[in-house]
């Protein structure tokens, strides 16, 4: 019985080391539109594709939709250059 325990002890603690070491997920994506409010924050919750749906989400809360700032004010891409 004791070895049993010891063995979960052991597998528990190996398994939690190895999530620590490895990195968070980044997110993949940048939003266009963010939920803004005061319980979110600034620049808020970017996870939506839409106006649509944000404002769906914002409905009945204390919060308004914004443009991203990553997105909407970044640089603007520029295409590579072709060299002769």
């Amino acid at each position: 019985m004791r070895r049993t325990i010891w063995a979960a002890l052991a597998f528990t603690a190996l398994g939690s080391l190895a999530g620590a070491a490895s990195p968070a997920a980044a997110a993949t994506h940048d939003y266009p539109w963010c939920a803004q409010g005061r319980q979110e924050g600034y620049p808020g919750d970017c996870n939506y594709r839409t106006y649509e749906q944000c404002q769906a989400s914002v409905s009945g809360r204390d919060a308004y939709c914004g443009v991203n700032p990553r997105v909407g004010y970044s640089q603007p891409r520029t295409s590579p250059r072709a060299y002769r």
